[in-house]
């Protein structure tokens, strides 16, 4: 049995794409023959580079991720970045190409895309017909992915009560999703709002997104697993178990060891999404390191229904956001004057601009913080241009930000 990997010895990363036809960048369910262009036959994961790739449900979703945990999170990001140029090169002969970003700003997830044809379809029809997987929160749908060990519930405790604090505000950073079917929806991270809602016939499933305050394995069952599985026991075949099911914004995999924070909105290029990645686990990492086991106290203060409302606002409006949470300000050390989420991303990238982070992630930030995050730039697109001119302009230049591994400039 491998060693069980302790507290940020290393961490997991994912992150999600779409398949689009080249000229019109409408998505194309054609992964399956990326598949068997590295394969030779349709699978559902091969290697790519450094990567692994696969895909799950649906049949547009492109997925990358290191191979093993790693400790050079900007490393990872060229891997990244060399994985999506070597799939593009693949997808080319097929007239395709891969295309960033959290939702894809004018699908119809009801007409477009396709579940995936191949090994597992059995269970993805299985979720289509409880769940009805042909919406935006389950086709229409990429988010980036960190994984972050514990090695025991005490190491398990720490992590889990420094991601329940830092969770609410991560969407006002990593928005990046204003757009559906072709509209403006009034939230800058509009995949929270689909994805909050993919599961409400059983509400257990992705709770308030925000875990709940319990701090080991056996709590952590009885609270939060249990009666989640319990709840949906009517509709389930075998199909639906426990360690995928939740649906929460960050979830306890128990079985390896890690906490997944799934809350990310994919951002158009590796640097941009490895530089957030960054600076979570630097966050994360002092939040452990400066309060140690009075981090579970700090967790506990607030309700799991103010985080979620704080989190919510954080999705709609991004860095103007007041700081409802009050015991943020000890938790993260913030400036007396720090009353915004804006504020409190402006502390935490300048105190680790020397300390957790390297000199590209900062620049990659700073673009965030100088220049909006990505769901702000896009619509500063969208005004710029017009509806009838701005959706295939904005996607023709996202595929570019994609490949050539660039943020997008307005």
């Amino acid at each position: 049995m491998p060693r069980r990997l302790r507290l940020f010895e290393a961490f997991g990363l994912e992150l999600e794409y779409m398949v689009v036809h080249s000229d019109t960048l409408r998505v194309a369910p054609l992964v399956d023959r990326l598949m068997i262009a590295r394969t030779g036959e349709p699978a559902s994961d091969c290697r790519i580079g450094r990567c692994e790739a696969s895909n799950e449900l649906a049949a547009h979703v492109f997925e990358l991720k290191v191979p093993r945990p790693v400790t050079d999170i900007e490393r990872a990001g060229d891997d990244f970045a060399d994985a999506v140029r070597r799939a593009n090169k693949l997808l080319a002969a097929d007239g395709c190409r891969l295309l960033p970003g959290p939702m894809h700003p004018t699908m119809d997830p009801t007409r477009e895309s396709d579940i995936w044809r191949h090994e597992g379809r059995e269970i993805y029809e299985t979720y289509d017909r409880v769940f009805g997987v042909r919406a935006h929160g389950w086709f229409n749908l990429q988010s980036c992915h960190i994984n972050l060990p514990f090695a025991d519930d005490a190491e398990f405790a720490l992590l889990h009560a420094a991601v329940i604090l830092l969770l609410p505000f991560l969407p006002a950073l990593a928005a990046g999703s204003p757009f559906k079917e072709g509209r403006v929806t009034g939230w800058l991270d509009t995949r929270i709002d689909t994805y909050r809602n993919n599961q409400k016939r059983f509400p257990l499933v992705s709770g308030r997104i925000v875990p709940e305050p319990v701090f080991d394995e056996a709590a952590y069952r009885a609270r939060i697993l249990e009666p989640m599985m319990r709840q949906i026991a009517p509709v389930n075949d075998g199909t639906f178990q426990e360690g995928w099911m939740n649906s929460r914004g960050a979830i306890a995999r128990f079985h390896r060891g890690a906490i997944e924070i799934r809350v990310l909105d994919i951002q158009e290029c590796p640097v941009a999404d490895t530089a957030i990645a960054a600076l979570v686990v630097a966050t994360l990492k002092d939040l452990v390191a400066t309060h140690g086991e009075e981090l579970v106290r700090l967790a506990r203060v607030s309700s799991t229904a103010l985080r979620k409302r704080q989190l919510l606002a954080c999705a709609r409006l991004g860095f103007g956001v007041p700081i409802m949470i009050p015991e943020m300000r000890e938790a993260l050390r913030l400036p007396k004057g720090t009353r915004t989420s804006g504020g409190l991303w402006r502390t935490l990238i300048e105190r680790h601009a020397t300390s957790g982070l390297t000199a590209r992630q900062t620049a990659a930030l700073e673009t965030i913080l100088r220049r909006g995050n990505l769901a702000q730039r896009l619509l500063r697109h969208h005004a710029k241009h017009g509806r009838s001119q701005s959706f295939p302009g904005m996607l023709a230049r996202l595929a570019d930000c994609l490949a050539s591994n660039t943020q997008f400039a307005v």
